[in-house]
């Protein structure tokens, strides 16, 4: 849309023309619409805190397609060998909890994390399994265009509710944007600030926050032009208030004028023998500027486990069909193990594990018994029993939770539906999941259903 701009010059070297042009670049390279989306508008307060505040983050690791249990965080050795499969158990430094032979590190800082071995839902799809567990309402069976649940997931609420720690950072950094999630009734407002690149590359950088330091100078000495941007208050929808406009801008050019997350995101200062060890691959090192950004005041970090070398594609959606899936484990696991046993470490090490909740997992399981192909074991798509590790976040670490049947194939003990586990990360981040909010109609609905906290992780 174009936007009538009066003419004249403003002080310095640029024109306002070409100033309010370079500075909308630079505001819509921020994703605009995705990072800032209104966060003082849609809660209805006055703007954000001027000062860091402390408080609770979340970093997630998601593996999308559905990491089997039967080969990561629940193996059966008793079980007949077309359900147990190739791998092996291998003892943690937590007596009686046994994880995958292909996970060593992290089976050494069993200590440090808790598994959820009975998690249980109904939904069959990639995409309803992941409306179901992110968002706590069972996801629409129909796996059919545009993608977008029904009902907000966790992290666009987690957005919208809580103010953030530290002006000119980010609210919320994907790593990059979750597939099929979005904000439901809650609207397209609360997204995160996506971030696609490989961090492991020499070249990377973000390019929202690259601007050079002339210009960086030149935007920095021009708050007083914020009035001006009124006249885009048409080209932006939702706006609710004047000052909600004024917040947001401000908002945005503390981002382009400030340092912080560009700090945050360059992790060229991180010491090279750490960036070692978190594995100098795409997912090692979006672990570590995961952890980075929760330091800097991030809140919430989610990540998608990416393609790594050799893996024929970017899923652990494991069938028969399309591939080996003891061949690809075999890849994926040990670069698991490294990156999260190194960032669970290092937030343990900086003392962060009681603000910050460590959270891996995916939108279901496979099939505790083996398919074949022509030869080639796979598993097919099975929600009825799955596996999530948790570490920190001030909650007791050191234990498994719940447990499945001799075959893997459903709880046998502390049954947990996904919403059991959202209630328990909404009151990590002191957000009560029995409110409600009103979806299209004004029909009033709650942010959680029939849900209890996990009593094992945040007690009675």
């Amino acid at each position: 849309m174009s936007m009538p701009i009066p003419a004249g010059r403003c002080e310095g070297t640029l024109p306002r023309r070409a100033f309010l042009r370079a500075a909308l670049t630079g505001l819509s390279g921020l994703g605009l619409a995705d990072l800032l989306r209104l966060e003082a508008a849609a809660r209805g307060d006055g703007p954000a805190p001027s000062g860091p505040s402390p408080g609770p983050s979340i970093i997630l690791v998601w593996l999308w397609g559905g990491p089997s249990h039967m080969e990561t965080f629940d193996l059966k050795p008793e079980a007949p060998e077309e359900y147990r499969g190739e791998f092996r158990p291998i003892e943690t430094n937590v007596p009686g909890v046994l994880i995958s032979e292909h996970l060593p590190r992290l089976a050494r800082i069993a200590d440090k994390y808790a598994l959820v071995r009975s998690l249980t839902h109904e939904s069959p799809g990639h995409v309803n399994s992941t409306h179901t567990v992110l968002t706590g309402y069972t996801g629409e069976l129909v796996e059919s265009p545009p993608f977008q649940p029904k009902y907000p997931d966790f992290f666009q609420v987690a957005h919208a509710l809580m103010p953030s720690r530290l002006p000119g950072m980010p609210q919320w950094v994907a790593l990059p944007r979750l597939r099929y999630t979005g904000g439901g009734h809650f609207g397209a407002s609360h997204g995160p600030f996506a971030v696609a690149g490989d961090p492991s590359a020499p070249e990377f950088q973000v390019p929202a926050l690259s601007l050079d330091e002339n210009r960086r100078g030149q935007l920095a000495t021009r708050g007083r032009l914020l009035e001006r941007f009124d006249q885009m208050r048409r080209a932006i929808d939702r706006i609710e208030s004047v000052a909600a406009l004024d917040t947001f801008q401000r908002q945005a050019l503390s981002l382009l004028t400030g340092t912080a997350a560009r700090d945050a995101f360059d992790l060229s200062r991180e010491d090279p023998r750490l960036r070692d060890r978190y594995g100098r691959d795409e997912i090692g090192q979006r672990c570590l500027l995961a952890r980075r950004l929760v330091e800097a005041g991030v809140r919430l970090v989610t990540i998608d486990f990416p393609c790594v070398p050799g893996q024929k594609a970017f899923s652990w959606d494991d069938h028969a069909s399309v591939w080996n899936i003891f061949d690809q484990m075999k890849i994926r696991l040990p670069v698991l193990d490294r990156a999260v046993s190194a960032l669970i470490e290092d937030v343990y090490a900086r003392g962060m594990e009681r603000d910050t909740l460590v959270v891996v997992m995916g939108e279901m399981s496979h099939t505790p018994k083996l398919s074949n192909h022509q030869g080639q074991p796979g598993r097919e798509h099975w929600s009825r029993a799955m596996s999530a590790l948790l570490s920190g976040g001030g909650m007791p670490m050191g234990q498994a939770i719940g447990a499945t049947t001799r075959r893997g194939e459903e709880p046998a003990d502390r049954p947990f539906h996904p919403r059991d586990l959202l209630a328990t990360w909404y009151r990590f981040l002191g957000i009560d999941y029995h409110q409600t909010f009103s979806d299209q109609t004004g029909r009033p609905i709650p942010l959680l259903a029939e849900a209890e906290p996990i009593r094992e992780l945040v007690g009675a």
